[in-house]
């Protein structure tokens, strides 16, 4: 490096790019993670002498809750990976923008942060300025499969980044890709997995719980949520309110059991079946806590319209892959299920809001439930002690 100038001479640039090739089309591409990947490629970027002062790597994916994920690095606050809601990619922040420009056109978008003019220039370029930057290169970043997805890498050095390094970063762009396309797919199937089958299933399936019959027992609470009165509200609503009534239902109930740490394994129909695993902190605190959920939904729901049944029950569950030769669900079977399952219709027969058997009853502080005495459920020989769950002014 000269020391007069803080430059590597072209050698040094020549074999700093050399190093940091390797590593991304090797162990990088091999096993790191997005987040390890963007800071090893920082460190060896500012090994070479380049003063970074934010870096992005953005990916789009196809999931129906997310428009795109990235990870962004900033030199003081370190690394996180974020998402960005699917509406965005629909609105200002991202039409006009240098990703936008990145994503369409496959080429590279190079603009000083220190000659901006309004009307001209994009607002986050503004608020890149504002924030100490004052040089942005955005380039593309081209996967196997066609697609691109955009990286952004800024400086706060004044002049910004030299012809030289601006010219080495995009040079490793094929590296990166290489290193990334695995890493973001591996994380991309890890998310739309979480969407459809829940944190823990998704874990499980991801570790290699994915063939046909790999199924295991545990101990969990299990809830079921449904709606009262559907078929009426299907008869009287029309179908753009019915749809936002349940997507509003759903919201409701998901967002409480994952409060409490649980996970929806399914919708069916207008019911939710959630579960909350005994493994770990045991069973009483699976109680609990999807019994805090149930009060948590009751207690966020706001529509008149908008009124549903809860019931617990806690016992073993055979959790995991179960279906066809080419068809197959995660979920979770068994007599706690069908346990479950009838209480739930017991309590739109009963007129209650939420109620709970006696083996959740008995983890539950005296307070929290009223014994509604034995009654009958279906396919069940003997009487059953049912319990409603006292959770305060809720929504009945």
């Amino acid at each position: 490096m000269d020391i007069k100038t803080g430059e590597l001479p072209s050698e040094g640039f020549a074999a700093a790019e050399a190093q940091i090739t390797n590593w991304l089309i090797g162990p990088a591409r091999r096993s790191c993670t997005p987040v390890e990947i963007v800071n090893g490629l920082v460190e060896r970027l500012a090994g070479a002498g380049i003063p970074l002062w934010r870096v992005r790597i953005a990916q789009q994916v196809a999931n129906p809750l997310i428009g795109a994920w990235g990870v962004v690095w900033k030199r003081s606050g370190g690394t996180e990976l974020y998402t960005v809601p699917r509406g965005v990619l629909q609105t200002n922040a991202f039409y006009g923008s240098p990703f936008e420009h990145v994503v369409k056109t496959r080429t590279r978008f190079r603009g000083s942060l220190e000659r901006l003019e309004r009307g001209r220039d994009h607002e986050v370029l503004f608020e890149l300025a504002a924030q100490g930057s004052t040089d942005y290169l955005a380039l593309p970043v081209e996967y196997g499969d066609g697609s691109v997805q955009a990286s952004a890498f800024t400086t706060d050095r004044p002049g910004g980044f030299r012809e030289e390094e601006a010219a080495l970063i995009e040079r490793l762009m094929p590296a990166l890709a290489a290193a990334m396309e695995p890493a973001a797919m591996r994380h991309s199937m890890a998310s739309l997995l979480e969407v459809y089958l829940g944190t823990g299933p998704a874990d499980r399936v991801v570790g290699g719980a994915f063939q046909r019959g790999a199924t295991t027992e545990i101990e969990a609470a299990v809830m079921v949520t449904d709606l009262r009165g559907f078929t009426g509200l299907s008869e009287r609503l029309s179908p753009d309110r019915l749809l936002q009534l349940l997507g509003a239902y759903f919201e409701i109930v998901v967002d409480a059991v994952r409060a409490e740490g649980g996970d929806v394994l399914k919708f069916i129909g207008d019911g939710v079946l959630a579960l909350f695993s005994a493994e770990g902190n045991g069973r009483a605190e699976a109680c609990a806590r999807a019994v805090r959920s149930v009060g948590l939904a009751f207690a966020r729901n706001s529509d008149p319209e908008l009124r549903f049944v809860s019931a617990v029950h806690v016992g073993p569950v055979v959790y995991g892959n179960i279906g066809s030769l080419d068809r197959l669900d995660f979920t979770v079977v068994g007599p706690t299920v069908n346990y479950v399952s009838r209480l739930e219709s017991a309590a739109k027969l009963l007129d209650k809001a939420a109620i709970c058997s006696a083996d959740v009853a008995r983890s539950l502080p005296a307070s929290m439930v009223r014994d509604l005495g034995q009654h009958q459920l279906k396919g069940i020989a003997d009487p059953q002690t049912l319990f409603e769950l006292t959770l305060g002014p809720v929504k009945s």
